[in-house]
């Protein structure tokens, strides 16, 4: 059985088993009406049945109350099913491995993500002492930051903590169980201000009420006691105000909605606070919301209200013509009713509501933004709505950094979109060539424009926060020199200059490979060595593959001589006691091999060169070998110029004579043939060397850029011929030139 760490919060218990291939099984095999979020729950249910966490709240209706709290602000089913499974990863020994196999990628990132946010969160709270103070800037910013690169990859992981924390709170207010300040000042300071900034402010109303409960419980106390004294009696008057109003507006055929609006003691704690003011002289505790059909209902009904009640005008906040930096939009205004007393009237249509209590859950729902749009932005798609949001984040951050200078916290640091809303990490001063090589390196190379926000840009641009930046990138090609040069200033990060410098570098290691190659094989063509093979060859000169050999040629670091001595050998000179011929006019003696004669030497043994393969009627002139006898040479080989230059004194004259057997004789002859290399050339030239009745004995065939090389070994019994043969097989369609060896 294998020990497993127990879940962020959660208490020690006995360790669970490994996730078994059954439960996967299981996963997949429950009815597919009943869609992932069934599915997720049976897969979680085993792993979280008997687990606690450490509020004391069983994880298992945690996460059951979590997906209802989802369900409440429009989250989707995808969301709810991943809340089991962000519990079931401390379980498994590969999360993601196996979520994905059971659920998809899509659950497993996103199960993943938001448990390693919920490690990340507890060790910042373990790191931040509790001396530091509530406000501290540092401390938020740090916090955002941390939610800020979560919410980068995708926006549910936020919302899933959002969901967990609220459902904490609420336990922990219900059964009234104790809750560390430390998880009471995240509520507060960290997760409500994001609900807020997000529009979630049905969450983030609850939220503060709950965590300063926590925080401050004589003040909450107090507070909900002055609420609590003349409730009766306000809502008495409150009903009535109510129903008139609502009543009137329809009269004037404004089809309204009129509602008491909720009071939440921590925005009237800080209401007092910020104003100096007693609990009587906050306005927002009696307070009604009108909710109409359209924008022009609501100046209708404002127009209306001001004209029935006297307004006061310091009061009044227009969000609909300026919506808030989160997109709120509302008609705010405080007048004074028959008995003076003021009441605060919010006005607002159905969509501006529905924002107000669900935010970007209502209007985007992660996958659906729709034609809703975000924070006064119409947006026509996903992406839209994903930008705005986005860059409302990275206003906060900047709105919490604390900088009278107006530098936020990543000072040394933006994050820009790609075209589809993903975060990209720059450093500051980033231009879009640095965003290209962030990308993909291809996209790199092949950069040659860029539109930010949609507009051309030259590629020295410095990129700012939160700008949408879009590559045109060509099909082949490079990058420019120019780039390296930082006085030109095309690159900021390290990292591009890096990839940039390695892609020359490739370059010119490539030019020298090529040039190296085409020296080698020359010198083999030179040689008539060109069936050797390349990587054998390399191996044998100490290098550990063609490419190595050819490197070191094309830098001029080794020399050709080398491989000249490996394939040919010098011939040691010969010691005077070493002739063991002599010349002598006299007799002439039939050679036992194709008919050669020697001429004036006595049953000497003759061998044809294979370097040249003579056949007759070449002409050929003999050479004394050590040991073995007559070599015969064609008189115009390379091979017998260069020992006949050493050693003029063991060339010996030779000529064909006439055989002796009764089937004549035949000789092996190279044949060298160079042609554009495709399919099936192999096959047509050997078809030719057959219609023509020669037999191949030997074929050796290699490609380099396209061109095939190829040497035919064939047995003739006349030279003569062969020209005939060469013709055919020149006439085949591809072959450049074919010849003698």
């Amino acid at each position: 059985m294998k020990s497993l760490v127990a879940a962020p919060g959660a208490v020690a218990r006995a360790p669970l088993e490994p996730v078994s291939e059954l439960v996967v099984a299981t996963a997949h095999a429950l009815p597919e009406q009943d869609q992932a979020l069934a599915r997720a729950r049976a897969f979680a249910e085993p792993f979280l049945a008997n687990e606690l966490l450490e509020s004391g709240q069983n994880t298992l209706v945690h996460a059951d109350a979590v997906s209802v709290i989802l369900r409440g602000i429009g989250g989707s089913e995808a969301m709810r099913a991943a809340n089991y499974l962000v519990h079931a990863c401390e379980h498994l020994a590969r999360p993601r491995e196996t979520i994905a196999r059971a659920f998809g990628e899509q659950y497993a990132d996103l199960a993943v993500e938001t448990n390693r946010l919920i490690h990340v969160q507890k060790q910042a709270r373990g790191a931040n002492s509790a001396a530091q103070l509530v406000d501290d800037p540092a401390v938020q910013t740090e916090n955002v930051r941390k939610m800020l690169l979560a919410f980068s990859r995708d926006l549910r992981v936020v919302l899933l903590r959002l969901a967990s924390r609220l459902e904490t709170l609420r336990y922990s207010a219900s059964n009234k169980v104790p809750m560390a300040p430390s998880i009471a000042r995240e509520s507060l300071h960290v997760f409500a201000p994001l609900a807020n900034r997000l529009g979630i402010w049905q969450i983030k109303w609850e939220m503060e009420d709950l965590a300063f409960r926590f925080l401050e419980p004589d003040t909450y106390r107090d507070v909900a006691r002055l609420l609590d004294e003349k409730r009766v009696e306000r809502e008495v008057s409150m009903e009535q105000l109510r129903a008139g109003l609502e009543s009137e507006l329809r009269q004037r055929s404004i089809a309204a909605t009129v509602q008491g609006r909720p009071k939440h003691i921590y925005s009237i704690v800080r209401k007092m606070r910020g104003k100096s003011l007693g609990f009587d002289q906050v306005f927002d505790i009696r307070a009604l919301r009108v909710v109409v059909s359209t924008v022009k209902d609501c100046y209708a009904a404002l127009s209306w209200v001001h004209e029935r009640f006297s307004p006061i005008v310091e009061e009044f906040d227009d969000y609909i013509a300026k919506p808030k930096p989160n997109g709120y939009q509302s008609l705010h205004t405080v007048v004074r009713d028959e008995a003076g007393k003021p009441v605060e009237i919010q006005i607002r249509t159905q969509s501006m509501h529905d924002h107000a209590e669900h935010g970007v859950a209502a209007h985007w729902a992660y996958k659906e933004a729709g034609q809703k749009g975000y924070a006064g932005v119409s947006a026509s798609s996903e992406y839209d709505a994903k930008i705005a949001v986005l860059r409302q984040l990275l206003a906060w951050e900047r709105d919490l950094s604390g900088d009278q200078r107006g530098r936020g916290l990543f000072e040394d640091r933006i994050y820009v979109l790609t075209p589809d809303a993903a975060v990209v990490e720059l450093p500051q001063g980033a231009t879009p060539v640095d965003f290209a090589y962030s990308v993909h390196t291809s996209v790199g190379h092949r950069c040659r424009g860029a539109r930010v926000d949609g507009v051309m840009v030259s590629l020295d641009t410095p990129l700012q926060n939160g700008q949408t930046v879009e590559i045109t990138v060509a099909k082949e090609g490079g990058p420019s020199r120019d780039w390296l040069n930082t006085e030109l200033g095309y690159l900021t990060s390290h990292r591009a200059r890096a990839k940039v410098r390695a892609w020359f570098n490739a370059l010119i290691t490539h030019e020298q490979v090529a040039r190296g190659r085409e020296s080698v094989e020359k010198l083999l063509q030179r040689q008539g060595k060109t069936s050797v093979n390349l990587e054998d060859l390399a191996g044998q000169l100490g290098f550990k593959a063609a490419d190595d050999l050819f490197e070191a040629v094309g830098k001029d670091e080794y020399s050709l001589r080398n491989i000249e001595t490996l394939l040919r050998p010098p011939v040691p000179a010969m010691e005077p006691d070493d002739y063991v011929l002599r010349r002598s006019a006299n007799s002439i003696e039939t050679s036992p091999r194709g008919g050669v004669l020697v001429v004036g030497l006595d049953s000497l043994m003759t061998q044809l060169a294979k370097c040249c393969k003579p056949a007759p009627p070449d002409p050929i002139l003999g050479f004394v070998t050590r040991g073995r006898g007559v070599s015969v040479h064609r008189s115009d080989c390379s091979n017998f110029r260069e020992m006949s230059a050493r050693a003029p004194e063991r060339v010996i004259e030779v000529e064909w004579g006439a055989s002796k057997r009764e089937v004549a004789d035949v000789y092996p002859v190279d044949v060298m043939i160079e042609a554009a290399d495709r399919q099936a050339l192999l096959r047509d030239i050997s078809e030719v060397f057959a219609k023509e009745k020669t037999n191949v004995v030997g074929v050796q065939t290699q490609s380099v850029k396209g061109t095939a090389w190829m040497t035919f070994t064939v047995e003739i019994a006349d030279s003569g011929r062969l020209g005939k043969v060469l013709g055919a097989v020149g006439s085949v369609p591809g072959v450049r030139s074919a010849r003698r060896r």
